[in-house]
């Protein structure tokens, strides 16, 4: 699966991206055709200071684009959110 990492006003650093990219790689546990995904990095913010790290992930698969967003205090939990939102709709899909 080709991941694309894009994130909106930051620079994310190597262990975040290599974060991203493990738990992405774990998808392919329950679906092996996974075409790409583009995962977008930005933060919310309330007037000027940080309220939340927001991430949205793009798949596609075959005949399918599945969307999941996370929105947590740390990209890491966000991420995290993101992957499970995304493999429920993989298994709704694959149970259809």
């Amino acid at each position: 699966m080709k991941i694309q990492i894009q994130t909106l006003h930051f620079d994310a650093d190597q262990t975040l991206k290599d974060f991203i990219r493990r738990r992405m790689d774990k998808l392919d546990t329950f679906y092996d055709k996974i075409i790409d995904a583009d995962v977008v990095l930005s933060l919310e913010k309330l007037n000027t200071q940080i309220k939340d790290k927001v991430v949205i992930i793009k798949t596609n698969i075959p005949g399918n684009t599945l969307v999941a967003k996370g929105k947590s205090k740390k990209f890491e939990e966000a991420v995290d959110r993101g992957v499970e939102s995304l493999r429920r709709q993989i298994e709704k899909l694959k149970s259809r």
